[in-house]
């Protein structure tokens, strides 16, 4: 049974990346990817909008690719962007367009990168660079989560933990490093006071 009545929903892709959460935290698993992401979350916060009980905050928890070199441990984001989504034509139609880039407020807890959303595993070097220009992170679902939060007006939150470098050593190397990445994410919540410290 699902709780809709938690002050600070925790919500992560796949259920290892929050393993180290306390048993009974709030947690929404979402499935990877942009879609499985925005359609959880927001069957959940329509049902807590309708129940009055919105969350005060989302605290989206995940593994990341580093598109740069020399990034590690935990970041949060301060701008999310939507990297495959391209539409050139010529009729002003922005109006029907979600953001372009999310602006995100950060604790100064933790040191703050931009973040590149999209569906896919980013496992090349090519793409890695391309992406590297604007965001130094890449994820599945952070922008579809800020975007959601957004539209039902709830404050956001995401906390990553760089998993891999984002090139070809990545395959494979993503579920290696999910423990580690639990025990970091859970730290950090706690470091911004999310959760209480044991």
């Amino acid at each position: 049974m699902i709780d809709y009545s938690a002050r600070i929903l925790f919500v992560a892709a796949v259920d290892k990346e929050a393993a180290a959460l306390p048993e009974g935290t709030p947690l929404l698993v979402t499935g990877i990817g942009t879609l499985p992401a925005a359609i959880s979350l927001t069957e959940y916060l329509t049902v807590a909008r309708e129940e009055g009980t919105l969350p005060e905050r989302v605290v989206n928890i995940g593994t990341v690719g580093a598109l740069r070199d020399g990034l590690d441990g935990v970041y949060e984001v301060d701008r999310v962007v939507k990297h495959d989504f391209q539409l050139k034509v010529l009729s002003d139609i922005s109006r029907y367009l979600l953001p372009e880039v999310i602006e995100l407020p950060t604790s100064g807890k933790f040191p703050a990168q931009g973040l590149a959303t999209g569906d896919m595993f980013v496992s090349d070097t090519a793409t890695r660079d391309r992406l590297a220009v604007d965001s130094g992170l890449c994820d599945m679902e952070g922008y579809a989560i800020a975007a959601v939060c957004q539209r039902f007006g709830v404050p956001v939150t995401l906390l990553k933990q760089v998993s891999d470098p984002a090139n070809e050593s990545s395959v494979g190397a993503w579920d290696d490093a999910l423990p580690r990445a639990a025990h970091e994410l859970a730290d950090a919540v706690r470091e911004l006071g999310f959760l209480p410290r044991p």
